[in-house]
């Protein structure tokens, strides 16, 4: 498995300049043949709650559940687990793991057929479960679906709680069903498992999502990539966050290695390419003065996979200082898109339709000036976008519960430079 990693940037600096912003794509060809480099462990959380009655969701999980086994490749360590007002493990037995075969996949559907909903919501011991399940295999790509309808029905904080104490070791990627789920819950529980959130509005569309998830994670061949940063004396880092192919801030979730190094945890990766902000707060230089702002690996343990440096030359040459790199210049733009989304949202629920008008105003003129024409049409279900280049916008006066929260979900979603323009 290779990887590359190339800066985007402009190292010029003004005199007195001390933030030094780069763009680094990492890049990986994927292992020979698609072979893992390590095992891998799936689990499978189906909200099994009274609320699932509803509507068919719990058939249509159902389905989707099967589905979603269907996908595991042959050898690879899976789960099934009901979620109740407890963690109940449906497939297989209590606190053992199944080896994917025709035969065990046969055995899990049928255990998945005697799924039934009644009961609470309590994701903190659902994720605490898979959590005991996963730590049998170390070292294996480890990965979790979850999937709700309604909100968290534990005492609060004890989410966040096991939040803490798991972040890391395995990716989770949350489905909410239907309207009546909190999109801050389950974006908490992306953002410390380094996984996803999306709403699936109509129960016939688990399916095809489940299906999406499981592919996706069968596609992964590495199970735990890092970026390392070196910075010199007087030197650190500010923020580390990924921005394609969303955003997700890096930051908080550094581990110092050495001196001067710390790494951000990226996942688990197959073959792909993901975009990485970095910016670096140095002590300002004079004219003509060169310094290595940082120099960024991509690292699996002891193994170096790829570098790439950061570069900071102070000028007065106000043409080169003044000069935005495009990469860096879109990605800020992307960040910011997701943040006035986010915002617009909140002031519209607070009743303040003055700053939700301004915010979903920004964020139509940033996704159309990057061409993301995807969260431009989101937003559209919300704000009538009467000129989006200035970012003229009315409030819808009826907006449909999904519409707003597929806008909020996906609001992190970013296009690279390029695409879509």
């Amino acid at each position: 498995m290779s990887y590359t990693a190339e800066a985007f940037q402009n190292e010029y600096l003004a005199l007195g300049a001390a933030e030094v912003n780069a763009i680094v794509t990492v890049t990986s060809s994927g292992s020979e043949g698609g072979r893992r480099t390590s095992g891998a462990t799936e689990i499978i959380i189906v909200d099994a709650s009274g609320s699932m009655q509803a509507e068919g969701r719990i058939n249509a999980a159902r389905q989707a559940a099967k589905a979603a086994v269907a996908c595991i490749d042959d050898g690879v360590h899976f789960a099934i687990i009901a979620g109740v007002g407890t963690a109940q493990q449906l497939f297989p037995a209590p606190g053992q793991l199944a080896v994917a075969s025709p035969q065990t996949r046969s055995e899990a559907s049928w255990s998945i057929d005697r799924l039934q909903a009644s009961g609470g919501t309590a994701m903190g011991a659902w994720l605490l479960l898979a959590a005991q399940l996963l730590a049998q295999r170390p070292g294996d790509i480890s990965h979790a679906i979850l999937l709700t309808d309604g909100d968290n029905g534990e005492r609060q904080g004890y989410l966040e709680s096991v939040l803490d104490s798991i972040a890391g070791r395995f990716t989770v990627d949350s489905r909410g069903v239907g309207t009546n789920w909190k999109v801050s819950e389950l974006r908490k529980i992306a953002d410390a498992m380094l996984g996803t959130v999306d709403i699936v509005a109509q129960p016939a569309d688990l399916t095809a999502s489940f299906e999406q998830m499981m592919t996706n994670a069968m596609g992964k061949t590495s199970a735990d990539v890092q970026l390392k940063i070196w910075t010199p004396v007087n030197s650190s880092v500010r923020f580390v966050k990924q921005v394609e192919p969303q955003v997700a801030d890096l930051t908080g979730k550094r581990v110092p290695d050495g001196p001067r190094a710390a790494r951000y945890p990226l996942g688990a990766w197959g073959k792909e390419s993901r975009d990485y902000h970095i910016c670096v707060d140095v002590a300002p230089g004079s004219a003509g003065d060169e310094m290595l702002a940082a120099r960024v690996s991509v690292v699996e343990g002891d193994t170096v996979h790829a570098q790439s440096l950061v570069r900071a030359v102070w000028t007065d040459d106000t043409a080169l200082s003044t000069r935005i790199n495009r990469q860096v210049a879109h990605y800020t733009g992307q960040a910011e898109l997701a943040d006035a989304i986010q915002a617009g949202i909140e002031a519209r629920k607070s009743g303040d339709d003055r700053t939700a008008t301004l915010k979903f105003g920004r964020a139509a003129q940033l996704a159309h000036a990057s061409g993301n024409t995807a969260t431009e049409e989101l937003l559209a279900t919300v704000v009538e976008i009467e000129d989006a280049a200035t970012g003229t916008v009315r409030l819808r006066r009826k907006v449909a519960a999904a519409d707003e929260m597929a806008l909020d979900t996906r609001s992190t979603k970013t296009v690279r430079v390029g695409r879509g323009q």
